[in-house]
């Protein structure tokens, strides 16, 4: 007797046994009695570095509040946009001393988006449109932002990599699974930007051939920023789970086609 072909609802199932890391929905595990970083397991030391790390980022906070004039900048003192700069590399010293400390990483990237902006994957003749998009604090050249995004998704990357459990059912500590939501989240937002610039006329990705994105379009972003945002999501932040569905570039063609039928349907016929 022949058999039935698959649907794609059970090759959805048997893509999920398979690799049930695929699925954003399967249960997390987390354990408190963990350690806070897998890989910093001695109690007194990683009191130290978080200690280091938590005084670098209370500067940069102190730096976006006086970016935003919420906070005046004392006579003398240096400027918000100096202060950034003295935060990346006062974290990048961290990570050199410690480069399996991936929450450092993470921080770099944040204080690398903020600097440079959501823009640095993408080379334009003019500023974007979009007010959504967060433009940079630095005005850089073209070899300087280059070098800064290779840094920026590395970071993220290994930042990721360090800390992902060895398998989907794996327990890990909040403070674990908080920067992994962090990483994906973020670079999911990256991603997304980069999408919707790459949509503009007269713009061109400006990436190191060295990392994979060099040779990705547009929906290669979109499906990509709709993965980070699921694991963002996994991991524990509802607006990146929220985000993963906005952009996934299917389920958005999806949604057109079906308010492109009912348009037809009760718009008197047409297209």
């Amino acid at each position: 007797m022949a058999s039935a072909p698959l649907t794609p609802h059970d090759l959805s199932i048997l893509e999920r046994i398979n690799n049930p890391e695929a699925d954003p929905s399967a249960p997390l595990l987390i354990d408190s009695s963990l350690p806070k970083d897998p890989h910093i397991t001695d109690t007194a030391l990683y009191q130290k570095i978080s200690s280091l790390e938590v005084d670098i980022i209370q500067s940069l906070q102190e730096a976006e509040l006086q970016v935003a004039g919420l906070k005046p900048i004392p006579k003398s003192a240096p400027t918000p946009i100096s202060q950034y700069e003295t935060c990346a590399e006062s974290l990048g010293k961290l990570i050199d001393e410690y480069p399996s400390y991936a929450s450092a990483r993470n921080n770099r990237a944040q204080a690398f988006r903020r600097l440079y902006g959501d823009g640095i994957l993408v080379q334009s003749s003019s500023p974007s449109p979009d007010p959504s998009v967060a433009p940079p604090l630095l005005t850089s050249s073209p070899s300087a932002l280059l070098s800064a995004s290779t840094t920026l998704l590395n970071d993220i990357a290994l930042a990721i990599s360090l800390l992902t459990p060895s398998t989907p059912f794996a327990p890990l500590s909040p403070h674990t699974a908080k920067t992994l939501s962090s990483s994906y989240t973020q670079r999911g937002a990256l991603y997304h930007t980069t999408a919707k610039l790459l949509s503009l006329p007269s713009s061109t990705l400006h990436i190191s051939s060295s990392r994979p994105e060099a040779q990705w379009g547009v929906v290669d972003f979109e499906e990509a920023a709709s993965s980070d945002f699921s694991m963002g999501g996994r991991y524990g932040n509802e607006v990146a789970k929220a985000l993963a569905v906005a952009a996934n570039p299917t389920a958005k063609l999806c949604g057109e086609m079906v308010r492109s039928a009912m348009r037809r349907e009760y718009g008197g016929g047409g297209p």
